[in-house]
């Protein structure tokens, strides 16, 4: 059985959003990240599982540096 993500459209053209690598960065630190973007704007969805999660182990790891 195969597992779907759920459908995000950009509120601001209306596109669907698709994966590529965009750059995350914080305290003078990079990261290309595979997450979903809009391919007109480029706007990136950073969704609260991924925010509270992976991305808050990250930013105590740099903090604690």
């Amino acid at each position: 059985m195969k597992t779907t993500e759920p459908a995000f459209e950009c509120l601001k053209c209306g596109l669907p959003l698709e994966a590529g690598k965009v750059t995350v960065s914080y305290l003078n630190s990079s990261f290309p990240v595979d997450l979903l973007k809009c391919t007109q704007c480029g706007f990136v969805l950073i969704t609260e599982e991924l925010a509270l999660g992976k991305m808050l182990q990250v930013e105590k790891t740099l903090e604690d540096k």
